[in-house]
């Protein structure tokens, strides 16, 4: 573990710094502020003007200035400027995610590039992926990467639009400003300006709960 004191004649602030554990080839910037638990490790790089909340930890990863990160773990990958990040975010190895993006509770990302400006704001699985920027996910959105014996890349370009639980079979393309409908299972590449639906229509059988007695 490295000397805290050095980071603090720095500018770094730390809330409670008998709590964290900081590994000798760590670098962080002034000003940023590290709240308790939290574990820093590897060759990791924190920019200026950082959030580091409780209970995060960040391994060999390079985060950009004015990022703020809570109750998360990211591994082997680099985070652009201005990004938000968690509660409860993994960002798995081989990660590039550009500014001012939003990984919000309960994401997961792996080997992925994510472009400025894009949100995953919640329950969403993104593997293997190239995604553009301006993209908004819906909750419960699912790139299905792998096929049991290989795994596929998938590619989401600008300003598309990912309707709520909507499944991203790869190897499949999803083109500039194109929609999906929520609740669709996308297996086929959607065209620039599209809007895909793949589900089934909605069917009502009244009276079926007194009729199956």
């Amino acid at each position: 573990m490295t000397d805290i004191k050095k980071f603090k004649d720095n500018g770094v602030v730390f809330v409670d710094e008998k709590s964290v554990w900081i590994e000798d080839g760590v670098v962080i910037g002034k000003g940023t502020v590290i709240e308790p638990n939290v574990y820093l490790k590897g060759e990791t790089v924190i920019g200026e003007n950082v959030t580091i909340g409780f209970c995060t930890e960040i391994v060999n990863s390079k985060i950009a200035d004015n990022v703020t990160i809570k109750h998360s773990v990211i591994t082997d990958s680099t985070i652009g400027e201005g990004t938000n990040i968690g509660p409860f975010a993994y960002v798995r190895p081989n990660c590039v995610v550009g500014k001012n993006v939003k990984l919000g509770d309960f994401v997961e990302i792996k080997n992925s590039n994510i472009g400025d400006g894009t949100k995953l704001s919640h329950l969403t699985y993104v593997g293997d992926a190239d995604v553009g920027k301006n993209i908004n996910f819906g909750c419960g959105t699912v790139v299905v990467n792998y096929d049991g014996k290989k795994k596929h890349r998938t590619v989401i370009e600008d300003n598309a639009f990912i309707g709520c639980n909507t499944n991203l079979v790869s190897p499949v393309k999803v083109g500039k400003n194109a929609f999906t409908a929520a609740g669709s299972t996308i297996t086929e590449d959607v065209p620039e300006n599209a809007l895909a639906i793949a589900r089934e229509r909605q069917t009502v059988k009244e009276d079926w709960v007194t009729k199956r007695k």
